[in-house]
């Protein structure tokens, strides 16, 4: 264990260095060999230490920080949480990266790509493992710092550019809360151990938890893309298409539902920190799936998706399932990566198309794809039987659980965001897929085979977390029994049948709607809905982007223009300027006097003496 658990952060981190290092002089294909060897040594190395584990293990490797009261060393803490979060980001995150080896081959700048995706893997997995919270504030920054190389790799594009810039800054806002919070921990617990911190929870006053529990959910608002610091998400899909799967399904927006799981103990004690949690994911999985419904880009629909599923598993934060929220979050991460990589073989397909009203018919001419994606797509839509249903039931289940007005609305709103899944997702399917359109002869077979296996886990992902009524046992929650919360509600088989029954009916009539919608292809010839301000108002995000521009944009760039003009140009590079011209003028005057006339002179002369005289006059009286 003490060898393995440092290889799992160590391997993919020297590797992206080393491409960054050495990797303009090696051949093109070196650097992508290097990063999926680095990823996948990385997998191997978090397999081994997942079958030996036995009990929670601190590893402490060096000194990091150190001084008077602090102490931080670089140390890693393995538990069952971190056990299953590094085999799913290495595992998909390998996958990933061997993809974009096909993906990226007619790509320029290989070398920076896979420097940056194996970096942004290696900071995920040091956050994943950290011991303390400077280390995980650094694998933090270090996710946000590559995505935004990554979001904006094709930066020549201005737009490009500028979503990765937006997402540096959107994500800033959510990691200055986490920064503030960071200090007041260690201000109040004198300690940075995230166990330690955990292990003082019971101690601490009722409103500072609070006040400690909002600031770790802006953190986790800004990383995980929730309301209201969302809007950089759909952006993010200017990046290569690898480069969004990596983001959605292994790496980023994970990283806010993992510090509120491993943070749970201490904003577990807080009713009113558990309530805005749940109502933050309640409101973001409405938002982002009623947005997905009248998107036209194939992957902006796939991110507003993410952001919906996200938006679930906040809500299992919130009412306490951490082990549903957990399940979610690998289910998602298995389907969510397969939907990202079957969109990048369509879109290559049919080179950089990404209108899904421009596609169709592509079925027959990409089984290859289709198939893998349906999986996906069933997965995504929580159909009956697949991994998806369990994982997003469980969470609706401990919804239902927790009662109240308040999360009886959010229930409600989770079955509602759950129909809104299943028409979007199938809407994107029956448009991309069937009816008539293009017949495509360029497939790419090797990315295609990547696709198997993460639908097949995808599907049969729900042995990892059966249902009690099966009498068959969960193995997650055995797995996870030392981290899962006591005490809270639980349901009995037969109300948990009728839940997962009303789940079974919504699903099934999203489909048969999308399916009588969109199935025939005759929807290419109706005209535009008439509810154009309504579609306009979805397709737009509800304007948030509009609504902060009014709100923060346009007076921060007034407030610049007023400062560049009164004081950079009038004061800054005006005062010098003016004081430049008042001597220069000052000097003429003088350079006058040297005219050359002997009576000039003689009267400057004289004017001297007779002010010298006058002073000195002055000065005796």
């Amino acid at each position: 264990m003490n060898l393995f658990l440092p290889l799992i952060v160590l391997l993919p981190t020297l590797a992206g260095a080393l491409i960054a290092l050495v990797g303009m002089r090696l051949p093109s294909r070196t650097s992508g060999l290097l990063a999926s060897g680095a990823v996948a040594g990385s997998f191997v190395a978090s397999l081994v230490a997942f079958f030996a584990y036995r009990s929670p293990v601190t590893l402490e490797l060096f000194r990091w920080l150190s001084a008077f009261d602090l102490e931080a060393p670089f140390s890693f803490y393995y538990d069952p949480l971190a056990a299953v979060m590094c085999l799913m980001v290495t595992f998909v995150s390998g996958i990933i990266i061997v993809y974009a080896l096909r993906y990226m081959a007619e790509e320029a700048d290989h070398a920076r790509f896979f420097s940056l995706m194996s970096l942004f893997v290696g900071a995920m997995l040091l956050l994943v493992l950290a011991g303390n919270l400077p280390l995980l504030f650094l694998g933090w920054e270090g996710v946000g710092f590559c995505s935004y190389g990554l979001i904006g790799f094709l930066y020549r594009e201005e737009r490009n550019a500028d979503a990765g810039r937006k997402a540096f800054i959107v994500t800033r806002i959510g990691d200055t809360a986490f920064g503030v919070a960071i200090f007041w921990l260690f201000l109040l617990c004198g300690t940075l151990s995230i166990n330690d911190i955990n292990g003082m929870a019971a101690l601490l006053p009722a409103g500072i938890v609070t006040a400690l529990g909002l600031l770790l959910l802006g953190g986790a608002m800004g990383k995980s893309a929730q309301m209201p610091l969302m809007v950089w998400l759909p952006d993010a899909m200017a990046g290569p298409t690898p480069v969004s799967a990596l983001i959605h399904a292994a790496t980023m927006v994970t990283a806010g539902v993992y510090l509120l799981i491993r943070f749970f103990p201490l904003i577990g004690q807080s009713t009113a920190v558990c309530a805005a949690i749940a109502v933050t994911g309640g409101i973001t999985a409405f938002y982002a799936a009623s947005c997905a419904l009248v998107q036209r880009d194939l992957k902006r629909i796939l991110a507003y998706s993410t952001m919906s599923q996200i938006g679930y598993m906040m809500l299992g934060v919130g009412s306490g399932a951490l082990t549903a929220a957990t399940f979610h979050l690998l289910e998602h991460s298995l389907y969510k990566s397969l939907l990202f990589l079957g969109a990048g073989c369509v879109i290559r397909a049919l080179h950089h198309e990404q209108d899904i009203f421009r596609m169709g018919g592509l079925r027959k001419s990409m089984p290859g794809t289709y198939w893998p994606f349906l999986a996906g797509s069933a997965c995504l839509a929580g159909l009956p039987l697949t991994g998806g249903f369990f994982s997003k039931d469980g969470i609706l289940e401990a919804l239902f659980a927790r009662g109240g007005i308040l999360y009886g609305a959010l229930f409600l709103l989770g079955i509602v965001t759950a129909l809104l899944t299943v028409v979007y997702t199938f809407r994107m399917v029956y448009v991309v897929f069937h009816g008539e359109g293009h017949g495509v002869t360029d497939t790419f077979r090797f990315m295609e085979t990547l696709l198997i296996p993460l639908a097949l886990l995808g599907l049969v992902g729900e042995v990892m977390n059966l249902p009690g009524y099966l009498g068959m046992g969960s193995w997650l929650g055995g797995f996870f029994r030392s981290l899962a919360p006591t005490g809270l509600p639980t349901l009995s088989h037969t109300a948990e049948l009728s839940l997962l029954a009303l789940s079974a009916a919504i699903a099934l009539a999203g489909l048969a709607f999308a399916h009588f919608r969109y199935a025939d292809g005759s929807w290419r010839n109706r005209p535009e809905p008439h509810a154009a301000k309504l579609v306009d108002f979805l397709r737009n995000g509800w304007y948030f982007d509009a609504l902060y521009r009014t709100l923060f944009v346009r007076p921060f760039e007034r407030c610049a223009a007023f400062l560049r003009r009164r004081v950079e140009e009038e004061m800054v590079v005006g005062g010098p300027d003016r004081l430049a011209e008042l001597i220069a003028r000052g000097g003429e005057m003088l350079g006058r006097w040297s005219c050359g006339r002997i009576s000039a002179y003689l009267l400057s002369f004289a004017a001297g003496v007779a002010l010298m005289l006058g002073y000195l006059a002055w000065s005796v009286y």
